[in-house]
C-alpha cells in the first residue's frame, strides 16, 4: 500500500475531548482549498498499482453529510489484484497502508489488508464497546484488533453497522498520516497520507517579502486509535460527529510506548536485576537458534557479550519478517526470473547501520537475487558516504561473496534541484526547517534509485559507470538505530551534564517523539517514488530487548565516538564480521552526502555563517535560495 486519504464534508465534528492543543477548534491554521483531484493526483504520484475512490452520503435536515475514501495501492503481497478502499458485503469500508508483521497470523500468500478487512468486520460494532469481547455478542473490538498489529500502519475504516469512522497510525509512527483538524474559520476535515500543497507555492508574496512563518495547514496526527460517531439526535436534525481518541490496549506495547527502562546506572545492584533479566530472556528467546547465525570462526565468539548475540537473533527475525515471509506480489503476477528481480533496495551510506542491515538482508533472501545499496552524494566521489559506502561495499563481499552486490551511486548538485526541492518541501510537510528540507531531498534522491553503476562486478574504480534506475520496491532504512542506541552527539552532551539518567532521558524524548520528528517524514518522501520504507531497528521485538537490558550494555558514552555510542551495534557489526563498519563514527545523512554544506552556501552564504545561526533548526519562512 503506498497512501490513503479520507475527506468528511457537511458534518460538524466535535474535537474539543482531544488531549493536545492542535486540535483546539480556535487555533488558526493556513488558507488552503485542497480538492479530491488535489489529494488524487499526490497519491497518483507515488506510481500506485491502482488507484480507487468511493463515496458515502448522509441526507440530513441541514444538507448532505460525505465521506470519501481515497486509496492508493502498491501491492506488496499476495497473489491476486485489489483496489482499495475495500468495501466488504456488510458496507464496511477500509483503507489500509501497513503491513502485518505479526500479532496476526495470517497465511504466506495472503494479502494482509484483505486479511484486516476480514478480521475488522468479525468485530463488535456496540455504540458504547470499545475494548475487551462484548458482553452481548461476544465479539472482539476494532482497538483491540489494532492494539495487536505488530508492523506499521495507518487505517481509515467505516463500521457501518454503528455508524463509526476508526482512523489511526501505530504507536511510533512508521507510516505517515497527516491531518486537518476543523477549525472555526474552516470546517474542513482531512486525512491524508502526504500534503498536496507545496506551502511556499500557497504562502503569500506578502509573507514570503517580510519572513512571516506561514500558518500550517497540516499536522502529524498524533499516533493513537481515533473514532467518530455520526449522530442525528440533536435537536435540529444536523449531523454530528464527536472525535474520540482510544488507549492502545495491548499491554506490551503500552510498556514500549511509555519506554521507562529499569537498569539506566550501573551499581552491583543493578548489576544482579540485569542478569536475572537477561537469564530470563534468554529463556523468552529459547527458540531462536544462535547457531542460525553464521559467525566468522562459525562458533559464537565469547568476548562479545550475550546480549549482542540475541539482539542480532532479533534484528535477523525483523529483516526475515520484513523481507522474506511472503509471496512478493510482483514476483509472482508477472512470472520475473529472480535473477532479473531486485525485491529489496538499503539505504545505504556504508555506516555502522545499513551495512548490519546489509549483512542480515543477504543472509535473509534468496541468494539468486541481487541486492541494491543506494547512496547519494552532492560532492561526487569527495561525499564521506561515498567514500565510507565503497568501502562498505567491500567490506560485505568480503562477509558474503556469493551475493551479487550492486552500488547505486546517486550523484546530485542542489543548484540543479529547483523544482525537485519545491516539490520535496509539500512531501515533508508540516516540517518546515533546512534541516528537513535537506534531510528530505537526501532521501528523496537515494530512494528514487536513479544512478550509475560500475560495469564491471567489482565495481572498481578503474571501470566505467553506466545509468541505472534501482525498481526495488522494498527500502531498508536504519531509522530507530541512533534514538534507541545513543548514536546522536546530544546524547553525549546530555551525559555529560546529567550522567545516565540525562542519557535515559533524552533517548526516551527522542523516542517519544520519532513520530514527530522524523518518520511521518521520512516515509512521505520514499513513498513518494513508490517504494515502502521498512525499519527493521523499529521491529516490536527489537524495542523491546533494548529497553530491558541495561543502559550501560546498550551504551557507554565514557567511552571516545566510535566505540561507545551504539556499543550493543558494534558488537553485533562484530559478530557479522564487519570489524572495519563497527568503528565508523556516526555520520547523519544530511552531512555524509554534504547537502548541508551546500545547503548553507546558498541559504547562509558559508558553513560559518549557517553555524552562527544554527541553520538546520531554522525555519523556512521566506522564499530560501533553493528555489
Amino acid at each position: 500500500m503506498c497512501g490513503i486519504a479520507l475527506t468528511v464534508s457537511g458534518i460538524r465534528i466535535n474535537i474539543s475531548s482531544l488531549p493536545f492543543d492542535s486540535a483546539s477548534p480556535n487555533r488558526q491554521s493556513e488558507n488552503l482549498v485542497i480538492s479530491l483531484d488535489d489529494l488524487k493526483e499526490a497519491l497518483r504520484r507515488r506510481g500506485p498499482d491502482s488507484l480507487g475512490v468511493k463515496k458515502i452520503n448522509f441526507p440530513h435536515n441541514d444538507g448532505n453529510g460525505e465521506l470519501c475514501f481515497i486509496g492508493a495501492t502498491l501491492q506488496l503481497r499476495g497473489t491476486l489484484p485489489l483496489v482499495q478502499p475495500l468495501v466488504d458485503a456488510s458496507r464496511n469500508i477500509l483503507l489500509y497502508n501497513g503491513e502485518i508483521f505479526g500479532g496476526l497470523q495470517l497465511a504466506t500468500d495472503c494479502n494482509d489488508a484483505e486479511f484486516l478487512m476480514q478480521t475488522l468486520g468479525n468485530c463488535c460494532s456496540c455504540g458504547s464497546f470499545l475494548t475487551g469481547f462484548c458482553v452481548k455478542c461476544g465479539k472482539g473490538s476494532v482497538t483491540d484488533v489494532l492494539s495487536t498489529i505488530k508492523g506499521p500502519w495507518a487505517i481509515v475504516y467505516w463500521q457501518d453497522s454503528s455508524r463509526t469512522l476508526w482512523f489511526g497510525r501505530d504507536a511510533f509512527g512508521r507510516r505517515s498520516l497527516l491531518v486537518h483538524w476543523p477549525t472555526k474559520d474552516d470546517s474542513t476535515f482531512l486525512l491524508s497520507s502526504v500534503s498536496p500543497v507545496s506551502p511556499d507555492r500557497q504562502a503569500s508574496e506578502k509573507e514570503s517579502h517580510i519572513g512571516v512563518e506561514p500558518l500550517s495547514y497540516w499536522e502529524e496526527l498524533p499516533c493513537g486509535i481515533y473514532s467518530m460517531q455520526e449522530d442525528t439526535s440533536n435537536s435540529n436534525g444536523s449531523l454530528v460527529g464527536e472525535v474520540q481518541i482510544h488507549e492502545y490496549t495491548n499491554s506490551i506495547l503500552y510498556e514500549l510506548i511509555k519506554w521507562e527502562r529499569n537498569s539506566i546506572e550501573p551499581s552491583s545492584e543493578n548489576q544482579q536485576t540485569s542478569q536475572h533479566k537477561l537469564s530470563r530472556m534468554e529463556q523468552d528467546l529459547h527458540s531462536i537458534s544462535l547457531d542460525s547465525v553464521p559467525h566468522e570462526a562459525g562458533s559464537i565468539q565469547p568476548e562479545i557479550p550475550m546480549q549482542a548475540h540475541m539482539l542480532l537473533n532479533l534484528l535477523k527475525e525483523s529483516v526475515i519478517r520484513r523481507t522474506s515471509l511472503y509471496t512478493i506480489y510482483r514476483a509472482a503476477i508477472c512470472g520475473i526470473r529472480q535473477e532479473k528481480f531486485v525485491p529489496v533496495a538499503v539505504l545505504f551510506s556504508g555506516g555502522l547501520d545499513s551495512m548490519i542491515l546489509s549483512a542480515l538482508l543477504d543472509q535473509c533472501l534468496d541468494p539468486s537475487y541481487e541486492i541494491d545499496l543506494l547512496t547519494v552524494s552532492f560532492d561526487g566521489e569527495l561525499a564521506p558516504d561515498r567514500k565510507s559506502a565503497k568501502a562498505g561495499l567491500k567490506e560485505l563481499k568480503r562477509v558474503a561473496p556469493s551475493r551479487r552486490w550492486r552500488l547505486v551511486e546517486i550523484d546530485a548538485d542542489l543548484s540543479d534541484l529547483m523544482f525537485e526541492t519545491s516539490h520535496v518541501m509539500s512531501l515533508i510537510n508540516p516540517a518546515n526547517t533546512y534541516m528537513d528540507l535537506n534531510i528530505g531531498i537526501a532521501l528523496w534522491l537515494a530512494s528514487g534509485g536513479d544512478g550509475w553503476v560500475s560495469d564491471a562486478d567489482d565495481n572498481d574504480d578503474t571501470h566505467a559507470r553506466i545509468k541505472y534506475k534501482s525498481n526495488a520496491r522494498i527500502l531498508l532504512v536504519g531509522s530507530g538505530a541512533d534514538e534507541q542506541c545513543a548514536g546522536y552527539g546530544r546524547h553525549r552532551t546530555s551525559f555529560r551534564r546529567g550522567s545516565w539518567l540525562g542519557l535515559h532521558e533524552e533517548m526516551k524524548l527522542d523516542m517519544q517523539r520519532i513520530w514527530k520528528r522524523n518518520l511521518g517524514r521520512d516515509d512521505r518522501c520514499i513513498a513518494d517514488n513508490g517504494k515502502e520504507a521498512r525499519f527493521p531497528f523499529l521491529d516490536e521485538d527489537v524495542i523491546r530487548f533494548l529497553l530491558n537490558i541495561p543502559l550501560w550494555e546498550v551504551a557507554n558514552l565514557e567511552q571516545p565516538s566510535g566505540i561507545g555510542d551504539k556499543k550493543i551495534l558494534r558488537e553485533v557489526a562484530e559478530l557479522l564480521g564487519l570489524y572495519e563498519a563497527a568503528v565508523l563514527p556516526k555520520r547523519a545523512i544530511q552531512f555524509g552526502s554534504r547537502i548541508a554544506r551546500e545547503s548553507n552556501r546558498k541559504n547562509f552564504g558559508s558553513n560559518r555563517a549557517a553555524n552562527q545561526a544554527s541553520a538546520g533548526s531554522v525555519r523556512i519562512c521566506r522564499k530560501s535560495n533553493f528555489g
